[in-house]
């Protein structure tokens, strides 16, 4: 057996440091979705507006992780193999001209179905605990994936992944970015606030009355909203204050109605 040289300590050594360097490295989806922040503070609010015995439920299913933390194990998931059936949950491809009653539905499944599953299993007295588990997380995540926006953008684009932007920010320091980015997090991560406050800032300052409805409902809103977000940009447009002064407040009432919303649904399932 050959002894090993110096060489091949080095090259074993480069590809320990490649693997780890790989396995520090966020993992990036197809669809991407409000950003860590965005998810945590409809987790947030949706867990301060549950009702007694909801919450009680909500605990136990969660083993007293909160519902903001809980809010983005779905995407953090998707970095592992087995959860790539689960891709077609996070979003719904809907043409600018058709509602989602029109359309086919995916065979894989989408967002609505997917919370409407989700709300069936949790109301099933049948289903065990950690199957409950399962759905109580990807409802609390897809409730808030389904009020951005681009969760209903069209499938040519990828839901504006395709289309990309300059984002100056608030120090105008300029980024390359896309418009599914620019509302999942950049605008998000540009008001520097944590997601407690964030939560907090939008409990206390949210005026706006609003249906509960339900997730195709929230799909023809988010559809509504998206058609009006693609007429008003361009590829390579740069993103400037002017632009988040007037988009600014559909995110934030977005991440309101989601938590709140959220909060009913679960509110509803354990009276």
């Amino acid at each position: 057996m050959r002894r090993m040289n110096f060489k091949d300590y080095l090259s074993i050594s480069l590809l320990n440091v490649l693997a780890l360097i790989l396995m520090l490295l966020p993992f990036k989806g197809n669809a991407n979705d409000w950003g860590k922040i965005g998810h945590r503070v409809i987790g947030e609010i949706a867990e301060e507006n549950l009702s007694d015995s909801a919450l009680t439920e909500v605990m136990y299913l969660l083993n007293g992780e909160s519902m903001a933390t809980a809010s983005t194990w779905a995407d953090e998931m998707r970095s592992n193999p087995d959860f790539r059936p689960y891709d077609a949950w996070h979003y719904v491809n809907l043409p600018l001209d058709k509602e989602y009653n029109e359309i086919k539905h995916n065979p894989k499944g989408d967002v609505i179905q997917t919370i409407n599953k989700c709300i069936e299993i949790l109301k099933d007295s049948t289903s065990n605990k950690q199957t409950k588990t399962f759905y109580l997380k990807y409802l609390i995540h897809t409730v808030g994936d389904l009020h951005q926006p681009l969760h209903t953008g069209r499938y040519s684009d990828y839901g504006g992944s395709k289309i990309k932007l300059q984002f100056m920010g608030r120090k105008a320091s300029n980024k390359t970015t896309n418009l599914h980015v620019l509302w999942d997090s950049d605008m998000i991560d540009d008001y520097k606030m944590g997601y407690k406050d964030f939560a907090n800032h939008l409990m206390r300052t949210q005026q706006e009355n609003f249906q509960q409805g339900n997730a195709e409902v929230w799909a023809n809103e988010s559809h509504t909203l998206v058609k009006d977000i693609y007429a008003n940009i361009n590829e390579g447009d740069k993103i400037g204050y002017d632009y988040i002064y007037t988009n600014f407040p559909t995110v934030k009432l977005r991440l309101y109605q989601a938590g709140i919303r959220l909060a009913g649904i679960l509110n509803e399932i354990y009276l």
